[in-house]
C-alpha cells in the first residue's frame, strides 16, 4: 500500500474514532432511556437493552410537567433571542457604519464583556431583580440571557455588516430611502446568513442555560425551564436515570430542529462574521 493510501486510511480511522467518541454519549443516553427501572443498576451495563421500553417517556409526560417546562424554555429562549437580536442589529450596524473615533474600541468592549463568566454577574443581577420583584418571573431570565447574548451577537453582526459594500446603501438612499429603510430593505436581506447564525447562537445559549434559571426561578416551580426541571428529577435517595435521560433527549430536540432549519446559513454566517 502506498504512502498516500496509508495516510488516507489513518485519516479516516481518526475521523471515525472522533465521531464514535462524540456520538457515544448520545447513544448511551438513548440506551438508558429505554431501560426498565429494574435494569438501571445492572452490572456490567448492557450496550443494547434486551427488553427496551418507553415507560420512561410515558412517565415524563404523564407524571412530570415537562410540557410546562418546555413551554417556559421556549418563551424565554424566543423572547431573549428576539430582544438581543433587535439590540444587536442596531448596535452592530452603527459600529460598522459610523466611522468615529473609538468605534473600534466599542466593538472590542462588547466582545470583552462576553468573556466575563456568568458567575461574575449573577449576584448583581439577582440583587437588581429582587429590587424590581422579578425573582421567580420569566422576565428576569429573559433579561439575564440578553446580557450575555447581546455582546457576542453585536460583534458577529458587525463583522458581517462590514462585508456588505456601503455603495449599496448609498444607491438606496439616492432612490429615496432613509438610513433605517436602507438597513431594513438592503442590508438585512443580504445579511440573512449572518442573522441566522447569530440567532441560532443566541437561541442555543438561552435554551441551554441552567445557572441563571436555577438561581432566578428556584422559588417558583411553575416557571422552571426544562433544564431545571430535568435536574430536579435527581432524588436524594433514588434517581430514575431512565427518566432523566428521556427528559434530556426531549430537551435536545428543539436545538436539533433549529439547527436543521438554519444549517444552510450557519457555516457561511459564522465564517463571514468571525473573519472581521
Amino acid at each position: 500500500m502506498t504512502r498516500g493510501r496509508w495516510e488516507t486510511v489513518i485519516l479516516y480511522a481518526v475521523v471515525i474514532a472522533v465521531v464514535i467518541v462524540l456520538v457515544f454519549p448520545l447513544y448511551w443516553m438513548f440506551n438508558t432511556s429505554l431501560a426498565p427501572a429494574t435494569q438501571l443498576r445492572r452490572f456490567p451495563p448492557v450496550f443494547a437493552q434486551p427488553e427496551p421500553t418507553l415507560a420512561a417517556y410515558e412517565a415524563i409526560f404523564t407524571e412530570r410537567p415537562i410540557g410546562v417546562w418546555l413551554r417556559n424554555s421556549a418563551v424565554v429562549a424566543l423572547a431573549s433571542t428576539a430582544l438581543s437580536m433587535f439590540v444587536s442589529v442596531l448596535a452592530g450596524y452603527s459600529i460598522s457604519r459610523i466611522r468615529a473615533r473609538g468605534s473600534q474600541a466599542i466593538g472590542l468592549f462588547f466582545l470583552m464583556s462576553r468573556m466575563l463568566p456568568s458567575t461574575l454577574i449573577i449576584i448583581p443581577l439577582f440583587v437588581s431583580f429582587r429590587q424590581f420583584q422579578l425573582i421567580g418571573d420569566l422576565r428576569s431570565l429573559v433579561l439575564a440571557h440578553a446580557t450575555f447574548i447581546t455582546p457576542f451577537a453585536v460583534w458577529m453582526l458587525k463583522g458581517y455588516f462590514d462585508t456588505i459594500p456601503m455603495e449599496l446603501e448609498d444607491a438606496a438612499m439616492i432612490d429615496g430611502c432613509t438610513p433605517l429603510s436602507a438597513l431594513l430593505r438592503v442590508v438585512l436581506p443580504l445579511s440573512a446568513p449572518g442573522l441566522a447564525a447569530t440567532t441560532l447562537y443566541g437561541f442555543v445559549l438561552s435554551w441551554n442555560d441552567f445557572v441563571f434559571a436555577r438561581t432566578f426561578l428556584v422559588a417558583n416551580q411553575n416557571a422552571w425551564t426544562v433544564n431545571v426541571g430535568v435536574a430536579s428529577l435527581k432524588g436524594e435517595y433514588l434517581t430514575e436515570w431512565n427518566e432523566i435521560m428521556a427528559g434530556s433527549l426531549i430537551a435536545m430536540l428543539p436545538i436539533v430542529l433549529a439547527y436543521l432549519f438554519l444549517e444552510r446559513y450557519l457555516v457561511s454566517g459564522l465564517t463571514a462574521g468571525s473573519s472581521k
